[in-house]
């Protein structure tokens, strides 16, 4: 597997905001149609992609927001042939694991559903990007439970991302649970970091 260089982002065009939210929806159709490069270049920049050079902590600007400028949440992209790790600065996706994940993305059942999609995008909080240091603003960023309450609302910032643009873009998406235990094991995390959900992308089948 070699890493994928995605294409400069489309920033232009498609549906309006308002017109997104009247189409967003949850559908559980979605076809083994293959996403266009650069549609998944457009759909990862919209989902957690740098959209200005410097913001908060001297660190650049991303599409959604998280606690303290943390970026804790990583995207794990499951394609066709394998696992890779999106990297918003270079834009390109990083390969983890080759294989075909799309059924792990889905849990009992739903793993049905799952299999044979094209794209799957899997949570994970890495819990060192949490700064614990003095100039941290945040005298709470270093409990467990203000930390939970952050990398769940942030990931569904990045969540609602790829819903509206899924909306904008004819694609149909799925937000859901995930078998974390069996991910844990064979995505071989470390200790700071864990599963959360997942999220599949496709075509309407």
């Amino acid at each position: 597997m070699d890493p994928i260089v995605l294409p400069e982002p489309v920033r232009i065009g498609g549906k309006t905001l308002l017109e997104a939210l009247q189409l967003r929806q949850t559908s559980r159709n979605i076809g083994p149609r293959e996403i266009p490069i650069q549609v998944l270049s457009n759909l990862l920049w919209a989902a957690f992609g740098v959209n200005r050079e410097k913001a908060s902590f001297n660190k650049p600007g991303r599409t959604a927001p998280s606690a303290s400028n943390s970026q804790e949440i990583d995207l794990y992209v499951a394609l066709k042939d394998g696992l890779y790790l999106y990297e918003a600065i270079s834009h390109q996706l990083t390969p983890i694991l080759a294989g075909d994940f799309s059924m792990m993305s889905g849990q009992g059942n739903a793993s049905k559903l799952t299999r044979d999609t094209p794209v799957n995008i899997f949570y994970v909080v890495d819990l060192l990007r949490y700064d614990l240091g003095p100039n941290q603003p945040d005298p709470r960023i270093g409990d467990p439970e203000v930390q939970k309450s952050y990398y769940y609302t942030d990931t569904g910032f990045i969540a609602q991302n790829i819903n509206l643009f899924a909306a904008s873009e004819g694609l149909a998406t799925w937000f859901h649970n995930c078998d974390k235990d069996s991910i844990k094991a064979e995505f071989n995390l470390r200790p700071n970091q864990r599963i959360l959900f997942a999220q599949t992308i496709g075509y309407p089948s």
